[in-house]
């Protein structure tokens, strides 16, 4: 567990947190190339919607300067249940650092993320993340 967030989770963890609590919400922090051409959670069966907040902006890839006040927007508690998924779960966990910095108590990472690490021929989604645990995801 880090000292910086609540801690980290896997995805099958995550999916299970999502499907049994109303007020766990899952942010997707890539950005809108990942989301349109790699995919995203599907939530919908748990009856939930997946929350799009880039934590570097594209294609720059700086930081987003205004990530938290755009994922508050979203009507987030700062008691909320806050999953930060990303492709491998580095972008989440600074992202989950920096919503715990402004006061919300339990923000969590996702560890594998949506597509995991490279396999052995360099590819993603094959190793570990929420594809390669067979949870529901969708294509833009």
């Amino acid at each position: 567990m880090s000292g910086q967030y609540k801690g980290d989770m896997t995805v099958q963890q995550a999916w299970d947190l999502l499907q049994s609590d109303a007020r766990t919400v899952l942010v997707d922090v890539r950005t809108e190339p990942e989301w349109m051409f790699v995919g995203l959670p599907a939530l919908a069966g748990v009856g939930k919607n997946v929350i799009r907040v880039s934590w570097q902006v594209f294609p720059s890839m700086q930081v987003n300067g205004a990530f938290v006040e755009d994922v508050a927007q979203h009507g987030i508690r700062q008691d909320d249940t806050i999953l930060m998924l990303c492709r491998s779960g580095v972008r989440s966990m600074s992202s989950a650092a920096a919503m715990t910095a402004a006061g919300y108590k339990n923000c969590f990472n996702i560890l594998g993320g949506f597509e995991g690490p490279h396999d052995d021929e360099r590819h993603r989604g094959n190793v570990d993340g929420w594809k390669a645990a067979g949870l529901p995801w969708e294509q833009a």
